[in-house]
């Protein structure tokens, strides 16, 4: 890591959603925000992992088992149609959302790591020969560096990383200098979910097409919070997941541009995959059904489109600008804390802190923390490469929604200067 500097956070954006926000009315919504935690007010910054879900999504997904349950695709009774329904509905409400050409380029899998493993199979099964290069950076997530060293493994392929400097950004030409000839794919998250870093995923699809490299970006923790298209961002494959974006668990999505998911092999076979199957050979399914082997997640797919209705109807840019609203005021509150240091300082963020409190570790931090209702993720997140870059063993993350609040952010730093007063 190169080119260390003081954070200086860019002054607060104006309060833009502030007036379109009814945010009583919105954390409403959600049932869980009305608990409490050891008597004290929930207070959850843990959004990162998991966001929570409003009662629009709970209610879709509780209403389908109560009335409309039954398998879907192949039943000709009034219930499996009904079904069958939904769940496509579910299906081109993804594709509205990410603006994807076709409904068929989007495929249901269990979550961004599957989406991530469907590709790394089944892309490198059909693409990657010995000696050929795969691209990953040094912030990806566990999910997106393990599936491409196994390909790398199998196929006989070369794994190269792209370094980050330490306000947590890409060395965008080190990239430029690592691609070459050889180079088949670049694995690339879209935002941090250690640093918060929000990379230039255009350009550097742009820069890769010109090199004739295909790009898979990992969007889990994008898509929650911004407006992506992927048709504006040229993208080969975007992985994401619906519990990250108020969305039931187990449910994930990959878009793939039609032409290169016609070439790929499937990643699973079984039921609903298929055309023919006999004994001496077996036909595949059109898109999207070859990579959905199985009955599906339809109560997740049902509650995808519940979600989905449910941001569009804030607006992903209002969510984006007030959330950006939180991560400026809370950058600049927590500085406040002696001895803390924030990790990941990149000129463009998304909603997460990561910080460590100088002779604490990240753990006890977060366990002071709990006792006050406060929800923090601390440890290295799965992005251990992150930990060594920094040399620490973790950091405590919070990570914001549009449902939280300046005053939660002031309980947080009255928490954290709690915690300094207890330990050192």
């Amino acid at each position: 890591m190169t080119n260390q500097k003081t954070f200086n956070p860019q002054p607060m954006s104006a309060d833009k959603a502030g007036s379109t926000f009814n945010l009583e009315v919105i954390r409403a919504d959600f049932p869980i925000l009305q608990t409490k935690i050891y008597g004290k007010p929930l207070v959850y910054f843990d959004n990162g992992a998991s966001s929570q879900r409003p009662i629009q999504v709970i209610d879709a997904i509780s209403n389908y088992y109560k009335n409309d349950h039954s398998n879907i695709h192949r039943g000709v009774h009034h219930l499996s149609a009904v079904a069958t329904e939904q769940y496509e509905q579910a299906r081109e409400a993804v594709r509205k959302f990410i603006n994807a050409k076709h409904d068929y380029e989007c495929i249901f899998t269990s979550g961004t790591t599957e989406s991530i493993n469907l590709v790394a199979y089944s892309f490198s099964k059909q693409f990657i020969d010995k000696g050929d290069e795969i691209i990953v950076t040094e912030m990806e997530h566990h999910s997106n560096i393990v599936p491409w060293q196994i390909a790398c493994e199998e196929r006989g392929g070369i794994l190269k990383v792209v370094p980050i400097n330490n306000h947590g950004e890409l060395e965008t030409n080190e990239l430029k200098n690592l691609i070459g000839p050889k180079t088949k794919l670049l694995a690339i998250t879209h935002v941090s979910n250690t640093l918060g870093t929000v990379n230039p995923i255009k350009e550097i699809i742009e820069f890769a097409h010109q090199n004739n490299v295909v790009v898979l970006i990992d969007g889990a923790q994008a898509v929650p919070h911004m407006a992506v298209d992927v048709q504006d961002l040229n993208a080969d494959f975007y992985a994401f997941s619906l519990h990250k974006m108020c969305g039931p668990t187990g449910v994930g999505i990959l878009y793939g541009k039609e032409d290169l998911l016609k070439e790929m092999p499937p990643y699973r076979s079984g039921g609903s995959m298929i055309k023919n199957v006999s004994f001496s050979g077996t036909s595949y399914g059109d898109l999207p059904h070859k990579f959905e082997a199985g009955t599906p997640n339809i109560a997740g797919g049902i509650g995808t489109k519940a979600a989905i209705d449910y941001l569009l109807n804030l607006g992903m840019e209002n969510i984006n600008v007030y959330e950006q609203e939180l991560l400026n005021y809370a950058t600049q509150k927590i500085q406040k804390v002696d001895g803390l240091k924030i990790i990941g300082t990149a000129n463009k963020k998304a909603g997460v802190l990561s910080f460590l409190i100088e002779g604490i570790h990240p753990y006890d931090t977060g366990a002071i923390l709990d006792q006050l209702g406060i929800a923090v993720r601390t440890g290295h997140h799965c992005t251990e490469p992150i930990m060594k870059c920094y040399n620490i063993p973790g950091t405590v993350r919070a990570s914001f929604a549009f449902y939280n609040t300046k005053e939660e952010i002031d309980v947080l730093i009255e928490g954290l200067f709690r915690v300094r007063k207890m330990l050192l």
